[in-house]
């Protein structure tokens, strides 16, 4: 065995390894899709006065931010649609907190740092401020049964909005609270440097919606950044975080209709779903090993190590297995059958050809790569283009079938050229002697 052999083979030992430890983690659990496991549906409408037109562009971004904020909440996989002129579908693949889906999604989440001068706000009130974009939800819940608003502050005057913020961050204190820890961008924190410098020991409110959050006094100059506390537990402080962080709707939105959604396939249809790839699977091996005898035992090796490193991925990157992901992963292992079958028919030309069998099977390898190299980037580039288009108009299921077909091509690259060639060089080349009369053995 030389060096070369001797490394890939400890690299590939090391790789079985820690993908069976990765498969059995339950640190990393496998997330099924809203096909396979139900989850929650949201519909939202845009919140305006009706026969108000609603602007494309505002909704489109409305949805770019719906889907950023859900995708923070670590929900795999979400779908993000516009229907419509003035609705969005958001579908949460086995949210288990949809109270804190349907706050993060709906609010709008206008963040003003407001001068309320020597008066302190109590938290929760809600306030007027010189930023007017019309009747707040805050406004409209303290509405009383006459239809007039109830009584409001006088209008103060905002300093600073969110737009500034350049990122947004839960922190812990020493006594356990959570806070949101914030950093300004850079004309953002020149204003605030110079208004917290002269207003030292006047109150700076902080304002959600229109909603107090804290009313702190300035006891210091803030630059670049700072913290934004109010009791918070640490799920409202992930909320408020991520609102910040991923930007503001430009039109608030109302919850239309939510409902718990079952798994489309079911639980007979997924069985079958797998039976039918599992079915496929041993047809395949049971073809490689019939038709190319030896080479096609450590093919099959090859391939069980494929499927080996393809679930650790699916579990570390937390992609979601939906029914179409899951087709992606199919189709790769046959393009991972596909690449050995180049290989050995090469081999087999090599050997009728009287080729001694080690030379053979180095041909066989160095010949079917530029073919094997070729349609594989060929499918990644379509891999791509299927990611990049789901990506910019919400199709996730598209997105989901082209990163694991994208992860079974890469991966089957690597299991066709380094761990079969690894495995043929060290069973076939190493007994190439006692193999020169069995020719029948190398499917010749």
């Amino acid at each position: 065995m030389n060096r070369r052999d001797a490394f890939w083979l400890v690299t590939i030992v090391w790789l079985v390894a820690a993908a069976i430890w990765m498969a059995r983690n339950p640190e990393f659990p496998a997330q099924p899709g809203l096909d396979l496991q139900g989850g929650l549906q949201v519909l939202l409408e845009a919140d305006v006065p009706a026969g108000e037109p609603v602007s494309p562009d505002d909704i489109a971004t409305v949805r770019q931010v719906i889907s950023e904020r859900v995708n923070g909440l670590g929900v795999a996989e979400p779908v993000v649609q516009v229907e419509g002129e003035r609705r969005i579908l958001v579908e949460l693949p086995g949210l288990q907190d949809p109270d804190q889906a349907i706050s993060l999604i709906q609010e709008t989440a206008l963040l003003e740092f407001v001068d309320t001068g020597t008066e302190s706000l109590p938290e929760g009130m809600c306030v007027r401020t010189s930023l007017n974009e019309g009747p707040s939800r805050c406004e409209r819940e303290t509405t009383g049964e006459s239809g007039q608003p109830a009584a409001v502050p006088p209008t103060y005057q905002t300093i600073l909005t969110g737009d500034g913020l350049a990122d947004a961050t839960v922190d812990q204190t020493n006594l356990r609270e959570y806070l949101v820890a914030f950093r300004l961008q850079p004309e953002a924190a020149d204003t605030f440097e110079q208004y917290t410098s002269a207003n030292q020991g006047r109150f700076l409110t902080i304002v959600l919606d229109k909603q107090v959050i804290s009313s702190p006094r300035i006891s210091a100059t803030i630059s670049d950044a700072g913290t934004i506390t109010g009791n918070f537990t640490l799920a409202e402080a992930q909320n408020l975080a991520l609102k910040l962080r991923y930007g503001r709707l430009p039109i608030a939105m109302r919850i239309e209709s939510v409902r718990q959604v079952g798994a489309t396939l079911g639980e007979a249809s997924i069985e079958a779903s797998v039976r039918a790839g599992v079915i496929g699977v041993i047809v395949v091996l049971l073809f490689m090993l019939i038709y190319y005898r030896l080479p096609g035992f450590l093919a099959d090796l090859a391939l069980i190590v494929y499927a080996l490193l393809n679930f650790a991925l699916f579990k570390w990157m937390g992609v979601t297995l939906t029914l179409p992901a899951i087709t992606g992963f199919l189709l790769s292992t046959g393009m991972a059958v596909d690449a050995n079958i180049l290989v050995f028919e090469r081999m087999k030309e090599e050997l009728r050809q009287t080729t001694p069998l080690r030379e053979a099977i180095q041909a066989g390898f160095e010949r079917a790569w530029t073919s094997i190299r070729d349609s594989n980037v060929a499918t990644l580039v379509i891999c791509f283009i299927l990611w990049f288009f789901g990506r910019n108009f919400g199709a996730s299921i598209v997105q989901g079938f082209a990163i694991t077909l994208a992860i079974g091509v890469l991966v089957s690259m690597f299991t066709a050229v380094i761990v079969t060639r690894t495995f043929v060089r060290l069973v076939i080349g190493r007994a190439a002697g006692w193999l020169k009369g069995r020719s029948w053995l190398l499917g010749v």
